[in-house]
């Protein structure tokens, strides 16, 4: 973002005496009028419910035109990074600016998936759970509770922390996920296994038992790898607006993610997955 040579001037019926702002040109997507002193030069407040017209922030990561059907992740645009990228090449991507190289890559993958095991007593506090629970509830209790086991990492005004929990939760969310749905059904957890891609790990996670031999079907393990690469980040939605909101008080990595998940459960944002498929059922 950079400063435009153009003015928006704001002027008063009453003839209150005009006030000037700066204006500032995106990347890509419209100018922007910067507001931060109206308050203090003329008393008033902007009025927008939802943010329809309001950047709250400036951000490197992604842009969306939801009209046009573009989405781009660091400029890149998802149909390029679905169709030649997995979706930990794109995790990556997001938080470091760049796809990496055949040996970054092989040095993230390595990290997520030896990140993927949880502490054994978040068995013991998902029995909690009633088992008809909303996976979204116990999710929420989940993701959670991670920031009472892991208080090495709970700092966000130190990078390193920030960059540990962003693998954990990359590396855990989906062994959690299978956990909750073998919660519902009573049967037993699904360890992980280093030896699959991160997609492929999920997969067996939650369909795998005890009783037999579980194959991968690489048609699903590539089709949900592109779900999850689609849905990466979408801007800045209502999950992502809360996580914001809530670690801006400088609480830890893992409760803002909960309030995120608590924001994804609404039937206005995450929530119209589920009443899609419960309208398909």
């Amino acid at each position: 973002m950079q400063l435009s040579d153009k003015k928006a001037t704001l002027s008063f019926s009453d003839g209150s005496p005009s006030v000037e702002f700066p204006v500032y040109q995106g990347t890509v997507g419209p100018d922007v009028i910067d507001i931060r002193k109206l308050y203090g030069q003329t008393g008033m407040f902007t009025y927008d419910p939802g943010f329809m017209a309001t950047a709250s922030c400036e951000s490197a990561i992604t842009y969306i035109d939801g009209d046009k059907g573009q989405l781009l992740y660091r400029g890149y645009p998802i149909d390029q990074l679905a169709t030649n990228c997995d979706f930990l090449s794109v995790a990556y991507l997001i938080m470091n600016g760049e796809l990496p190289s055949p040996q970054q890559k092989h040095d993230f993958d390595d990290l997520v998936t030896h990140h993927t095991l949880v502490h054994e007593q978040m068995h013991t506090f998902l029995q909690g759970f009633r088992r008809d629970a909303h996976p979204m509830a116990v999710l929420t209790g989940l993701v959670g509770a991670l920031s009472a086991f892991y208080h090495d990492s709970t700092d966000i005004t130190n990078p390193r922390h920030r960059e540990v929990s962003a693998i954990r939760l990359i590396a855990k969310l989906p062994t959690l996920v299978a956990m909750a749905y073998k919660h519902s059904l009573g049967q037993p957890f699904i360890y992980p296994k280093n030896d699959l891609s991160y997609t492929g790990n999920f997969l067996r996670m939650m369909f795998a038992t005890p009783c037999d031999d579980y194959q991968v079907n690489e048609v699903v393990e590539r089709a949900l790898d592109r779900i999850f690469i689609l849905h990466a980040d979408h801007e800045q939605n209502a999950s992502t607006s809360t996580v914001r909101l809530c670690g801006s008080s400088g609480t830890n990595p893992f409760a803002a993610i909960a309030a995120g998940v608590a924001c994804l459960w609404g039937p206005a944002h995450g929530g119209a997955n589920e009443a899609c498929l419960n309208m398909l059922e």
